[in-house]
């Protein structure tokens, strides 16, 4: 059932994608910030108190609704879980801003990649050239393919459609209340930013291993032992090195942003990227999500055989 539930779900989202700031997202960020406002009393607890106030309720309904829909009809269940997968997952949310850039770069138009990538990543691009960009797209890329789809779908697969859910907003509250740039409110945030790095924890170890098994798996393997940990956060140095070293890429180093020249953490060996790599990354990543799918579906032939 997980199999299908999961192909009706990528067909859905590829046909029809919930873009950035869609109706659902935006409300639950409002709600994430009302929060924060009431609860954050300048203490780690108050952070716990808030996550578990924006996380549980969601979950008991997804649970309780699964449940009843599933003791009248089973198809009203599934029909549950699709719309659960695709809400949480965002394979298109992403992708047409690769594609995007990918189509610029070819056409050296160096002025629309970099508007792109600024409204991507949130930051301005206008110090970037053709190299830097193509560089930042394949992280952004990778990152976001982990955190947009595999891992969504990895916790369906572990847990049923609670589990997208739970991962979904426990993503939205670490990036919601870690913008505090204040030391004493972003206490707040502790609680948020350990418990998504606790459920990113494995599903990031699965990612690279079949962006590993999809692309060259001894460099990929090599690089996610030696150079993951150099990386600030753990989840991201993981799939990074692990991407990087499966496409044959350097990633990380040194990045020109606002001016200043920010020395970041070298992943992957081989060559410098170039714009012709950014086809490269579409295909492991598609190729690593058939793996899944694969896997998947033998799971289901043997449970349905035996």
């Amino acid at each position: 059932m997980k199999f299908f539930v999961l192909v009706l779900a990528l067909l859905l989202e590829q046909a029809w994608p919930l873009r950035r700031g869609n109706p659902l997202y935006a409300a639950y960020e409002r709600y994430a910030d009302i929060l924060e406002q009431r609860f954050n009393g300048l203490q780690a607890s108050h952070g716990m108190i808030a996550w578990l106030v924006a996380v549980l309720p969601l979950a008991l309904v997804t649970i309780i609704t699964y449940a009843l829909l599933r003791q009248v009809n089973v198809l009203l269940a599934l029909a549950w879980s699709v719309a659960v997968l695709y809400i949480a997952m965002g394979f298109r949310r992403f992708s047409h801003c690769f594609t995007e850039i990918a189509q610029a770069l070819r056409e050296q138009d160096i002025a629309t990649a970099r508007d792109v990538l600024g409204r991507w990543r949130g930051v301005p691009a206008d110090e970037l050239n053709a190299a830097e960009i193509s560089r930042v797209a394949i992280e952004l890329g990778l990152l976001q393919a982990h955190r947009y789809v595999l891992g969504p779908i990895f916790w369906f697969v572990v847990l049923g459609p609670v589990g997208p859910v739970v991962y979904r907003a426990a993503d939205i509250l670490a990036e919601r209340w870690g913008r505090q740039v204040d030391p004493e409110k972003r206490a707040f945030a502790y609680f948020a930013e350990r418990a998504f790095l606790w459920i990113d924890w494995l599903p990031a170890r699965v990612t690279a291993a079949s962006f590993a098994i999809a692309g060259n798996f001894e460099d990929a393997a090599y690089c996610w032992r030696t150079q993951s940990g150099a990386w600030g956060r753990d989840a991201e140095g993981v799939v990074l090195a692990s991407g990087a070293g499966a496409l044959g890429v350097r990633l990380g180093g040194p990045l020109r942003e606002d001016g200043m020249l920010n020395q970041r953490p070298e992943m992957g060996i081989g060559e410098n990227v170039e714009v012709e790599d950014l086809r490269a990354v579409v295909g492991l990543i598609w190729r690593a999500l058939v793996i899944w799918l694969f896997l998947l579906l033998l799971a289901s032939m043997a449970r349905a055989l035996g």
